[in-house]
């Protein structure tokens, strides 16, 4: 029989990710022993691969470049694009902290805000980046948690939860290189294990609509509902599960066996989207999951081609630890993505990649010289979809590429429901003593905080606040200090 692995802690976190890093950060300032349990080799979960983006309301950031916010109106933008089913109170409640208890703190930790951009939904630039993207960000966290005591144990699945006396005493797992089993005793569990996009059987289950066309996933490599499954098997209420956001600009990852993992491009600027019709169907600058993911899912087949000249293509990453070495972008990896995917075509002509996707060659080129009689007129915008054009230019510089793009199942808006604690509520909405969850698993915070759509920013940063009040109150709950407080913004 194997020997047992025990570990005993204050605060055991499952899965060190975004919110995992936050919520241990917070249990040890109230003074609480933290230990994080991490499936994969490395710290991050699918923060670390992310764009950065935060959605900040009132930063130093907007009013430098003198734009004008308020708690008010970033609510009133949120609940506009989330629809009905945004949770009122933790949309407000995350707004009015995101300011001092996100921005400030991260900066408190050596993360710096380095520059916005529009999003789809806002009324005003909030959509605020750290440098380096999610990697420089996660790398602050995870650095700050190790300094301040707390650890991370690597290679470790948690499988299940203890309980005794009506409370969760633990953890159960396995060393996933080894096998060893793991056993874990705690005061409090915080459960951080991110969505379930990698486990596009789950997406299909509770996305019926999606029929047989092919869906990429498109998280982190270990989120595949494992913490869903263990909540859900110690009696937490799972909600709005049927909120999935999904993206498009993405091909399938040809080194994965399986072909199921998609590969998120940006930095392409001037591509087209062409259908299998050979025709422009949306404006690619509305390339968000409230916008681009609609159009493409009403192709006939669902899936598109994005067309791209060598010019195009110079700029191009690949948001995966692949095709990258730190925070810089390995050209030669890209480059050979571009020439060995059997998903991207290449070609010298126009003509010629016309007849390698298979698509109507005259609709086809009558499509792209649309496009670039807009552009060579210098025009504001085209006139077929209204795509602003001042990052385009014609299509002239061969080899052409057409990169296969199809849905690709993102950030999950539902999952593990809780209250303003981060307590993990029963089905009685009433909650389990000694449990909690962030980020992620919980649809980023609460349990389904955005709704059906999400203003950009509202996953990263939710997930980094939540993980933070669920560290606090876990912390309280073992007899360390005084909760999650925090300092709202208010006028």
């Amino acid at each position: 029989m194997a020997n047992v692995r025990h570990y005993e802690t204050d605060i055991a976190i499952v899965g060190a990710g975004g919110a995992g890093v936050a919520a241990g950060i917070e249990a040890r300032d109230a003074g609480a022993r933290a230990i994080g349990f991490e499936k994969a080799a490395e710290p991050g979960g699918a923060a670390i691969i992310s764009g950065g983006g935060c959605l900040i309301v009132g930063s130093p950031l907007q009013k430098a470049n003198g734009i004008e916010d308020t708690p008010d109106l970033a609510f009133k933008d949120w609940i506009a694009w989330g629809g009905p089913s945004a949770d009122e109170v933790w949309a407000r409640y995350y707004i009015e902290h995101s300011l001092h208890d996100l921005y400030h703190w991260a900066e408190g930790l050596g993360a710096k805000w380095a520059d916005m951009k529009e999003q789809e939904g806002n009324s005003v630039v909030r959509w605020t980046r750290t440098e380096h993207n999610g990697l420089g960000l996660m790398r602050h966290l995870i650095d700050g948690f190790r300094s301040k005591g707390g650890e991370i144990v690597a290679e470790t699945e948690i499988t299940g939860l203890t309980r005794g006396n009506g409370h969760i005493t633990g953890l159960e797992g396995r060393n996933t290189r080894t096998g060893e089993p793991v056993s874990v005793r705690s005061k409090a569990v915080v459960v951080t294990t991110g969505g379930f996009n990698s486990n596009v059987d789950m997406v299909r289950e509770f996305s019926p609509d999606l029929g047989n066309h092919r869906v990429l996933e498109g998280s982190g490599p270990n989120s595949t509902g494992s913490g869903h499954k263990i909540v859900g098997k110690a009696g937490g209420y799972l909600t709005h599960m049927d909120h999935i956001w999904f993206y498009v600009y993405a091909t399938p990852d040809y080194r994965d066996p399986a072909q199921r993992r998609g590969l998120v491009f940006r930095q392409v600027p001037g591509n087209i989207w062409v259908n299998q019709q050979g025709r422009r169907f949306h404006n690619e600058a509305l390339s968000g999951g409230n916008s681009a993911s609609p159009a493409l899912m009403a192709q006939n087949p669902r899936h598109a081609w994005a067309i791209m000249d060598a010019a195009m293509t110079a700029t191009m990453e690949i948001a995966d630890p692949y095709y990258r070495a730190g925070d810089k972008v390995v050209r030669s990896k890209v480059v050979e993505l571009l020439e060995n995917s059997p998903f991207i075509r290449k070609a010298d002509t126009l003509a010629e990649l016309a007849k390698k996707i298979d698509v109507d060659a005259a609709a086809f080129l009558a499509t792209v010289d649309r496009y670039n009689r807009a552009c060579e007129q210098k025009l504001t915008t085209e006139p077929e979809f209204g795509k602003p054009l001042k990052s385009s230019k014609p299509f002239g510089v061969p080899p052409y590429y057409a990169v296969q793009i199809f849905p690709l199942a993102r950030k999950n808006f539902g999952g593990i429901k809780t209250d303003l604690q981060c307590r993990v509520l029963d089905r009685h909405f009433e909650p389990i003593a000694g449990l909690y969850a962030a980020g992620e698993v919980a649809g980023m915070a609460g349990g389904h905080i955005n709704g059906r759509a999400g203003l950009e920013g509202t996953m990263l940063g939710p997930s980094i606040f939540s993980g933070r009040v669920a560290g606090g109150w876990a912390a309280q709950s073992a007899g360390y200090g005084v909760g999650f407080v925090g300092k709202p913004n208010r006028e």
